[in-house]
């Protein structure tokens, strides 16, 4: 239906024979297979742990679908990624879960534990301050607007050098979108840990495609492979947990020395032009995609 020029992957607005719309992410893009091997198993294993992630399937995608599409660059895309896709289920009118929003949307410290404690699990490095992939939906009704997880293709990094990785070790998560909500990150510990069992995360694996894994030998090899460094990695939790997080008021105080400090290296000509570093492009709005 369209492509979606805000990330960096192109995903694309697509309608399937089921009658379903997906946000489709193509395995030509320039992330690679890895990202929707990420895309899997984090959105499973965050669907198995209650949190909320919209529904994912396998997309057959012929390119010929897009041949008027007018952008090169775009159907280069698609011609790369005839076959097996991944798909999203589409949250119609959902809105991009900014930081103006983040000033107001309610969030339970509890819930935000959950998710930055997923996050910390699966070291996804991309939910930060600025680039949340969090999504505010429905946003119309009378049913109340909940938080959606969404993106994890920057997830397991460990997957793109697996000799050296270390599952115990910490990352910093200080910049996390839901920081400044204080996440109740020891209850979310004890509330999942015992619920990331070996078993559970043979279940979410199996759920990728063999032609998706081929870091290994087999693709049973392979999904041994997340297995076993997922397991080792929560039964490491207590060196990981992400504990230290800034309050609203010192996120506000350090982006005012960062901004000072790139406004006093601008030429006197540039002062003026608004500082848009590390702010997203627009909000993402997928219903204007529909008519």
């Amino acid at each position: 239906m369209t492509p979606l020029r805000s990330g960096g992957s192109v995903p694309g607005v697509v309608e399937a024979d089921d009658l379903g719309t997906y946000v489709v992410k193509f395995t030509g893009s320039a992330q690679g297979r890895k990202a929707l091997v990420a895309e899997v198993i984090v959105g499973e294993l965050a669907r198995a742990l209650g949190l909320r992630f919209p529904e994912l399937v396998l997309v057959h995608f012929d390119p010929a679908i897009a041949d008027g599409e007018p952008h090169q660059e775009v159907r280069d895309l698609h011609a790369a990624s005839s076959g097996l896709n991944l798909g999203m289920d589409y949250l119609p009118g959902a809105k991009d879960f900014t930081p103006d929003l983040a000033k107001v949307f309610p969030v339970d410290p509890l819930e935000a534990g959950r998710i930055v404690w997923l996050d910390a699990l699966t070291v996804n490095v991309d939910r930060t301050v600025h680039s949340s992939n969090l999504m505010v939906w429905p946003t119309l009704g009378t049913v109340p607007p909940r938080l959606w997880l969404i993106d994890h293709g920057a997830a397991l990094v460990f997957h793109h050098r697996w000799d050296g990785t270390d599952p115990a070790k910490a990352y910093d998560f200080r910049h996390h979108a839901l920081g400044h909500y204080g996440p109740d990150v020891r209850a979310a510990d004890a509330e999942l840990a015992p619920r990331v069992t070996g078993e559970l995360l043979r279940r979410v694996v199996a759920e990728v495609p063999d032609a998706w894994l081929t870091d290994h030998a087999s693709p049973a090899e392979a999904r041994e492979a997340y297995v076993s460094y997922l397991h080792a990695r929560v039964r490491a939790s207590a060196q990981w947990l992400p504990t230290d997080f800034p309050s609203r008021e010192e996120l506000a105080a350090e982006e005012a020395r960062r901004a000072a400090k790139n406004q006093q290296g601008r030429p006197a000509w540039l002062r003026q032009v608004p500082d848009l570093h590390g702010k997203p492009a627009a909000e993402q709005d997928w219903s204007v995609h529909l008519g």
